[in-house]
């Protein structure tokens, strides 16, 4: 049932007009395919291969590769820097500013020891040393030592074990 009634004549040029663009159309279409270039082809089989490995060949590759990491002794600075730095800098999430001796003044009634354990182990939000799982139990006495005397302390660099 259509909406609007026409005369017989005007359904049959109606459907006349439908048909011609329909053919239109496929001509159109036709004439587009038969200018399109066609990937020429190889008469040797080991040359088309090749052709179809370049062709499908990924974009990227990944390798996944060991990272060089440095294992030698740091400086508490080196390791305030790399690891440490990203909150005691900023007191992000809580953590004591570097240079804010009330913040510190509690922290540093620990002692030393007090500060390494604490750190190992974690403390509120600052996961074990400090989220580095890496780093030994020297390097995280520097860089305790470095924040700390930085904030009123004067701890004496801890030394390597021989």
């Amino acid at each position: 049932m259509s909406l609007v009634k026409l005369p017989s004549r005007s359904r049959g040029s109606a459907s006349i007009l439908v048909l011609t663009i329909l053919i239109l159309a496929l001509l159109g279409v036709a004439a587009l395919m038969a200018r399109a270039p066609s990937a020429p082809r190889a008469a040797d089989p080991d040359v088309a291969a090749e052709q179809t490995a370049t062709a499908i060949a990924p974009v990227a590759r990944v390798e996944m590769a060991k990272a060089a990491v440095d294992t030698g002794p740091k400086t508490g600075e080196q390791i305030v820097t790399a690891i440490c730095g990203a909150c005691h800098g900023t007191g992000a999430a809580g953590a004591p500013k570097i240079g804010d001796k009330a913040a510190w003044a509690p922290r540093l009634a620990l002692g030393l020891d007090g500060l390494v354990k604490s750190a190992t182990a974690g403390k509120n939000a600052m996961p074990p040393k400090g989220g580095n799982p890496n780093l030994s139990s020297l390097d995280l006495a520097r860089a305790i030592v470095f924040m700390a005397n930085k904030s009123g302390a004067s701890f004496k660099e801890p030394a390597e074990k021989k």
